[in-house]
């Protein structure tokens, strides 16, 4: 049996028996998982292994890579800039950003790379992964790149180049790249362990990754084998030019190794954040109300931010997906506690949101990136949130 350790109040004990569950019954290795109510942690659990190669355990301080629970932050940090005057989202990209007007884009508005809406999710010519993680030549490139359809006419998950192209703006706009931006508006006046652009001194206290393949590789399974309702999938999986595989092959090489200090350094803001589940749900709690004197956003910004903008099947991920300006919306395959939670997912399984009507925020990270629809832990960690509301 894994120790689990931390505190949660009596009302959300079935949290716990839902976390302790992951590790005996769905695979978390290492993995945390905290829950705001009225702005205070009623639920704040970790345990498990933090790095397998050494035996380190999982503590109150470790932190963990998020992937795109990252693109939650970025999000927030572009609507404190609207809030504050500084970036107007229905406002045309090149105004901030004039070098954006080329190849039929001069016309975009901020709000439609914030949900998807652009076009952009992938480049003609991929960028080296050293110059991509400088940022300049990747921006460059995502500037001259010409939309892969219409702005506006339909959405799909811009899984990789969404950091650099919210990002940019965010830059643009306020002078301040966005991990540095985030550092100082959100991270700090919170009290939060989440970086876009981890500093060397905190290298230490981040999980080693692992990552368990799929027992079938849909891939080299017979056509005539494949579920109906996965063959549309599993062709674009298998066509190198589909928008599923180019969207994540937009530097050269396509593979990022999100274990190496480089990477993590450097500031990524769709994919490379780290963080603990605390600082996540805390973040995401500040957005619903205050936190300690603190809150991220006004109530009517709130509002706006989270309208849906986008509804409907994704030209990226093959799936029914929703998007508000930045925030994922609850679908039947991101599980969240109501209709008005808005949050975002990350890859392998970590997952964090608020839920205005029920007033919560959830944070859950693990190290053991297990992904598809067999991967049920946050959704199991979800529903025991739901049960202990009722």
């Amino acid at each position: 049996m894994t120790t689990i350790d931390g505190e949660v109040a009596a009302e959300f004990e079935p949290v716990r028996e839902a976390f302790s569950a992951n590790f005996s019954q769905h695979g978390d290795i290492g993995a945390a998982v905290c829950v705001y109510q009225y702005g205070r942690p009623v639920v704040d659990l970790w345990g498990g292994i933090a790095d397998p190669e050494t035996g380190r355990s999982w503590t109150r301080d470790t932190l963990q890579l998020v992937y795109s629970a990252t693109k939650g932050a970025t999000a927030t940090a572009a609507h404190m800039l609207a809030e504050r005057g500084a970036l107007d989202l229905d406002t045309p990209v090149a105004k901030y950003w004039p070098e954006f007007a080329t190849n039929g884009k001069a016309h975009i508005p901020v709000r439609w790379l914030l949900s998807h809406q652009a076009g952009l999710v992938a480049l003609d010519q991929p960028v080296p992964l050293h110059a991509a993680l400088a940022w300049h030549p990747m921006a460059a490139a995502l500037a001259g790149q010409r939309p892969l359809w219409t702005p506006g006419t339909t959405h799909g998950y811009h899984g990789r180049t969404w950091g650099w192209l919210v990002g940019e703006v965010i830059r643009r706009a306020s002078g301040r790249t966005p991990g540095r931006f985030f550092a100082e508006e959100i991270a700090a006046p919170l009290g939060l362990d989440f970086f876009i652009g981890l500093p060397a001194g905190e290298r230490d206290r981040v999980s080693r990754m692992v990552y368990r393949r799929p027992e079938v590789d849909l891939t080299t399974v017979p056509a005539e084998s494949i579920p109906d309702e996965l063959r549309e999938l599993v062709a674009a999986w298998r066509d190198p030019n589909s928008f599923s595989n180019r969207a994540y092959a937009v530097t050269a090489p396509a593979e990022i190794n999100f274990a190496s200090p480089e990477v993590q350094a450097a500031e990524l803001p769709a994919s490379n954040g780290i963080s603990t589940a605390r600082a996540l749900a805390r973040m995401y709690a500040a957005l619903i109300g205050k936190v300690n004197g603190v809150r991220l956003l006004t109530p009517q910004t709130l509002e706006a931010a989270t309208k849906e903008q986008a509804n409907g099947k994704d030209q990226v991920m093959l799936i029914h997906s929703r998007f508000s300006a930045g925030y994922m919306l609850p679908t039947e395959s991101i599980p969240m506690t109501g209709p008005n939670a808005f949050g975002h997912t990350g890859r392998g399984g970590s997952l964090g949101f608020a839920d205005p009507e029920h007033t919560i925020a959830f944070g859950y990270v693990t190290n053991h990136i297990i992904g598809g629809t067999d991967d049920v832990r946050a959704a199991s960690l979800v529903d025991a949130v739901r049960k202990s509301l009722t």
